[in-house]
């Protein structure tokens, strides 16, 4: 079929007659289907099982610095476990502390402490006038919760597919000492799969902020999650580049193994400068005596080593692999070639961006809910909710089933193709 838009009034209204029929027997199928989030499949979650098992009863539950795991102590985490994520996170073990189970909550918390109590000295933000962030778009929509939570204002800046537009990083950054900070995905960006290029992480690197206390949140969630081992995207380590710009403080670098091992019992963990984790420990030690030592070593001897993890994570991408195929073979079998959406095939990530025509995408998430498919609501890849073209939908295809996934995809299509028309046709009223 020729573009949609190459179609005239009639054409469109007979294509939309069969596509509502269309509809209508897949509305009567009663489907229950669930594309929402990016949660791990149970063949995943089941590859960590034996984790289970790695500390018995009769196990030597000590870590190398003699504590014993079962007690308090080791504010920022055991030796075995900094070794497993800085090789993890690409950074010395010098460099990182380990926390509890989210790198979310971290991130919570480290704005929340720049809030009432500065960043390294500074003026506690809750006591200006305006503190402000810049928003990579489309981005995470756990980010922006947690800076509209604190009433932080959000400035989108678009992403391009070297990164975030720097040009536009630069001037803000550079003119506005309220702008406090910055959200990044870097690696295989949520929810359109870009990784920065090198010159956009150098550009972060030699920023040169209005603010003393701007930070950027380097949130490298998918550092080796990669879909295909022949096609794999690499990423500068944003804390050497820092340090080698004379910038050593200007970055927090946050990462977990939420969709390594479990969700919800992972481990995570920060990597700064050594003033920043100045910082960060003073906090800790008024917040805890320690977090959970034996979860830690329970993944430090799980996985042994970084090279023990890759190799988890190979069998993490053979089940999300034919996932991600799946949905994109049908949004090219489906629609493309008819000018009604474009998308990003990532490698690597949990999702799939989906761009559909201007307008269009609070349209099509509705009516795939109709038709019994929750999709991640239209808008929350943006500040506030709103995306000012109505356009962006995130595909999450990793929790469904196979064959809950090919009539996931085939409700989604049907959803675009009857969204589009009907917005044409009203153009064309």
């Amino acid at each position: 079929m020729k573009p949609y838009a190459e179609l005239s009034k009639e054409e469109l209204q007979e294509l939309k007659t069969a596509l509502e029929a269309q509809f209508e027997e897949e509305k009567a199928k009663g489907l229950s289907l669930d594309m929402s989030r990016g949660k791990p499949s149970a063949d995943q979650l089941d590859l960590s099982m034996g984790m289970m098992d790695v500390l018995g009863s009769d196990s030597q539950l000590v870590c190398s610095e003699g504590v014993d795991c079962r007690n308090y102590g080791v504010l920022d985490g055991i030796a075995e476990a900094k070794q497993l994520l800085s090789d993890m996170m690409e950074v010395p073990k010098e460099n990182i502390v380990i926390f509890g189970n989210s790198s979310l909550n971290i991130m919570f918390d480290t704005v929340a402490r720049s809030m009432t109590h500065g960043v390294m000295g500074s003026t506690p933000w809750a006591r200006l006038d305006a503190v402000k962030f810049l928003c990579p778009v489309p981005g995470y929509d756990r980010h922006f919760t947690i800076t509209e939570y604190f009433g932080i204002e959000m400035i989108p800046v678009p992403m391009t597919t070297e990164g975030p537009d720097m040009d536009m990083v630069e001037d803000l950054v550079q003119a506005d000492p309220a702008i406090k900070g910055i959200w990044c995905v870097p690696k295989y960006s949520n929810p359109q799969g870009i990784t920065y290029s090198d010159e956009t992480v150098r550009r972060f690197a030699r920023l040169k902020p209005a603010a003393e206390d701007f930070r950027i949140y380097w949130d490298n969630a998918y550092g080796i999650h990669h879909l295909y081992e022949d096609k794999q995207d690499t990423l500068l380590e944003i804390l050497e580049e820092c340090k080698q710009a004379g910038n050593p403080d200007l970055v927090y670098k946050f990462s977990s193994t939420s969709k390594i091992s479990f969700p919800g019992s992972g481990i995570a963990a920060v990597a700064s400068s050594d003033g920043n984790l100045a910082d960060i420990r003073r906090q800790m030690q008024c917040q805890t005596i320690g977090h959970d030592k034996l979860n830690q070593l329970r993944h430090a001897r799980f996985f042994k080593d970084i090279h023990g993890m890759t190799a988890h994570m190979k069998k993490h991408a053979d089940i999300l692999r034919p996932k991600f195929d799946a949905v994109l073979e049908t949004l090219e079998k489906e629609l493309g070639g008819l000018g009604i959406g474009s998308w990003i095939a990532p490698r690597g990530g949990y999702f799939i961006s989906f761009d559909s025509l201007d307008g269009c995408a609070k349209a099509i998430v509705s009516k795939a809910k109709e038709a019994g498919l929750i999709m991640t609501g239209a808008g929350a890849t943006f500040p506030y909710g709103k995306d000012p073209c109505d356009k962006n939908i995130r595909i999450a295809p990793s929790y469904p089933t196979a064959g809950e996934l090919k009539a996931a995809a085939q409700v989604f299509v049907l959803s675009v193709k009857l969204a589009s028309v009907e917005k044409l046709l009203a153009e064309k009223a």
